[in-house]
């Protein structure tokens, strides 16, 4: 399977008034390169168990080990055991139950009002989930070859422009125009002058616009308690860029709402269907394909 590269071209250009410069308008032109050879990968069929369980394993892998704790030390005790408590002993003819000290109403037992939790979770409860690196590795490749097809990545929710009609995004050499002189980049290396507009005008040329706007419109904040433990939006998923080797177009990209950066050597099923949710729109760089070759 061969796709063609997108050579981009960006001609800057940057008006001057009497109060200084303005900003510097990118005008991006992108033009279809050579033909590179994609892997083995693309052409797998489309597996969504095995997409399902390696994210589902990946997941798992990754949860973090919790539990309750009654009384350690001098902390504060756990929800339930907050009360200075008292066994009256046998032969009253009552419930062999915790009582308040001074009281006859019942505390920390699970089934009185105010108790502990009964069977709450423990710490040494193991998460993981195995799964075989052969199974691992038909579940990237089945991810690989879903995002190569565009009724399946448009299905997922992502928004195309009129101008993308195949899939992947191969993205080729990147050259700059100022005043007249053409200067010529590693598309992977260079970050330099407003590096994350101009990523952000590339993904436009290139018709990913629409979904980057998707994303960025779609965020929201998080219902539920995990407002207050650090995850307080929760953003929509956009492009995945796949790259060689994480460097200036990584660090440009990764501010953009929705935008995923991932080396090579590091991709899995789970960035390529977040959720188990095959056809994520994905867009890899020349030497990206080259290092999966």
């Amino acid at each position: 399977m061969k796709v063609a590269v997108k050579n981009i071209s960006n001609n800057i250009t940057q008006d001057e008034m009497d109060a200084g410069r303005l900003q510097s308008v990118f005008d991006i032109s992108v033009e279809d390169g050579s033909n590179v050879t994609l892997p083995d990968s693309f052409s797998q069929s489309v597996r969504e168990d095995l997409v399902r369980d390696a994210v589902a394993s990946s997941r798992a892998n990754r949860r973090q080990a919790y539990g309750s704790r009654r009384h350690v030390g001098k902390r504060r005790p756990m929800a339930g055991m907050k009360h200075s408590v008292e066994w009256w002993g046998k032969g009253r003819g009552v419930s062999r139950i915790m009582r308040r000290t001074g009281s006859r109403r019942g505390a920390q037992n699970p089934h009185t009002l105010g108790g502990r939790r009964a069977h709450g979770p423990k710490v040494e409860r193991d998460w993981s989930r195995k799964l075989n690196q052969k199974e691992r590795r038909l579940a990237r490749d089945a991810a690989l070859a879903a995002t190569t097809d565009v009724a399946t990545v448009v299905a997922r929710g992502h928004r195309l422009g009129d101008g993308v009609d195949s899939l992947p995004i191969v993205l080729g050499s990147y050259t700059e125009i100022v005043d007249g002189d053409s200067t010529s980049y590693d598309i992977e290396s260079f970050n330099h002058g407003h590096a994350t507009r101009k990523a952000k005008a590339m993904f436009e040329a290139l018709g990913l616009g629409e979904d980057l706007r998707r994303a960025r419109e779609g965020r929201k904040i998080r219902p539920g308690k995990g407002t207050m433990r650090g995850r307080v939006h929760k953003t929509p998923k956009s492009v995945l860029l796949v790259v060689s080797r994480k460097e200036g177009l990584a660090h440009a990209v990764r501010n953009l709402p929705g935008v995923d950066v991932v080396a090579v050597k590091d991709l899995c099923a789970e960035d390529l269907a977040p959720g188990g949710a095959v056809g994520r729109l994905t867009v890899f760089t020349k030497s990206a394909v080259e290092a999966m070759n």
